[in-house]
């Protein structure tokens, strides 16, 4: 899965992506940039 990494400045690819429900019921995604794996974060599925 591709996410917005914010220490790169583009789009990378997302490692180990897992699946997770906000406080709000609403589901994300959060893992690591395959590059700088740094934190990554998107919402939806």
């Amino acid at each position: 899965m591709e996410a917005y990494c914010v220490k790169c400045k583009s789009k990378r690819e997302m490692k180990d992506a897992t699946a997770i429900t906000m406080k709000n019921g609403k589901p994300a995604t959060t893992g690591t940039c395959s590059t700088c794996g740094t934190k990554m974060f998107k919402i939806g599925k």
